[in-house]
């Protein structure tokens, strides 16, 4: 399954629900063909696969609200977390502008450097799913300037007390941001999900509905419906991945508007 993530979402949503409604309607036509004629339905039968099909509805229905909303809220987590290091960034931007030279000049030009390293190196390697390394060596270099600094006055003093603060909050941020590369459900959550959407589907198989098509039009109704919130959570589960995967974009608009200049 994991080639739907790579897909477009134009692509991936209809893929989705076209194969739960082929699936459901083409496993309702054999189904009514080989299985349904052996079957003996009493007048009560009914109100019993009824209340069968509105029980596992619940059920599974329940489980993949649950899954979706928490795809949604990691979803949302890692914005923040992306916001915050790109905030943490523009502080010890302009904590680091009031140093004296040449350590201003020094941790500027670091600062920046690691910046484009996000937006340009980073963030690709992110959007596949791949952890970027070569941030280290560029936050090395700048703590490094950073610690080497000696402060003279009670003013530096607190200026580097307020730097190093922001530069610890911007590690631990990145260090999220790094973690939630590889962020989304795991395999046993998609067994459960797909699992489900088969069950429901095959529950629904079981009433002796005269007409086909009426039957095939409600297990359509049934699938698009499934589909619908399965591609949701196809949609959000990796969150630097698709179409609606995170951009750079705080982090471009610190630089264009901090640094470039």
């Amino acid at each position: 399954m994991g080639f739907v993530f790579n897909l477009p979402l134009f692509v991936a949503g209809p893929f989705i629900i076209l194969l739960l409604v082929g699936s459901g309607v083409g496993g309702l036509a054999l189904f009514r063909k080989v299985q349904l004629p052996k079957l003996k339905f009493g007048h009560s039968d009914a109100h019993f696969s009824g209340a069968m099909v509105a029980s596992i509805m619940v059920f599974y229905g329940l489980a993949l609200a649950l899954t979706a909303v928490h795809v949604w809220e990691t979803y949302e987590d890692v914005a923040r977390v992306t916001t915050r290091e790109s905030a943490c960034i523009a502080a010890l931007w302009r904590d680091v502008s009031e140093y004296p030279e040449p350590t201003r000049s020094l941790l500027q030009a670091g600062l920046k450097e690691y910046t484009d390293y996000t937006i340009h190196e980073a963030w690709p390697l992110q959007h596949k799913g791949l952890v970027p390394v070569r941030g280290i060596s560029r936050v090395d270099r700048f703590q490094a300037t950073l610690m080497q600094f000696e402060p003279r006055t009670e003013g530096q003093k607190l200026l580097m007390a307020e730097a190093l603060r922001e530069y610890n909050t911007m590690i631990e941020v990145r260090r999220q941001r790094l973690d939630a590369v590889e962020t989304q459900l795991p395999g046993v959550m998609w067994i459960v999900v797909v699992t489900g959407a088969v069950i429901s589907l095959l529950s629904s198989f079981y009433f002796p509905v005269e007409d086909f098509r009426v039957h095939a039009t409600q297990v359509s109704l049934l699938a698009v419906l499934i589909g619908v919130v399965i591609f949701i959570i196809v949609a959000l589960d990796r969150p630097f991945h698709g179409d609606l995967g995170l951009t750079a974009a705080p982090y471009e608009l610190i630089y264009d508007q901090l640094m470039r200049h």
